[in-house]
């Protein structure tokens, strides 16, 4: 956690990274086990709890952006672009989330990265998503 938490401002209860599993390269992959007690589980769905379709995709977004900072550029991570997400399952309480990201390009300091969410061997989420590296605050 400690390594997520050095990487990306994000903070609970809005971080949905626990680890980073692998770094190499152009790739990374993390997890996120799902507790019962996440906030979005209490009015999504009562008595059929299953994670928002978007905070899957922040999943894969925050994955990017430890991706993303691995570059020890300074700067803030923003999504841009989405396209092509495809939910092809749910996630619920207890599911562990393993998330990978890939660079596909970069021009500048614009990121091109594809990510897929699974639980266990099975695929969660497909997303295609583009993120900016905005310099620092002066």
């Amino acid at each position: 956690m400690e390594d997520v938490l050095a990487a990306i401002p994000q903070r609970p209860p809005f971080l949905f990274v626990d680890k980073i599993i692998t770094r190499d390269g152009n790739s990374i992959t993390t997890q996120r086990t799902l507790r019962e007690d996440e906030y979005f589980f209490q009015g999504h769905f009562p008595g059929n709890p299953i994670m928002p379709g978007v905070l899957l995709c922040e999943a894969c977004f925050q994955t990017g952006a430890i991706l993303m900072g691995a570059s020890h550029q300074p700067g803030l991570g923003v999504v841009t672009r989405i396209k092509d997400t495809k939910f092809k399952n749910f996630a619920r309480p207890g599911d562990t989330l393993t998330m990978k990201v890939t660079l596909d390009d970069q021009v500048d300091n614009a990121y091109y990265m594809s990510g897929t969410i699974h639980i266990g061997d099975q695929l969660i989420l497909r997303i295609i998503f583009q993120a900016a590296l905005l310099p620092p605050e002066q």
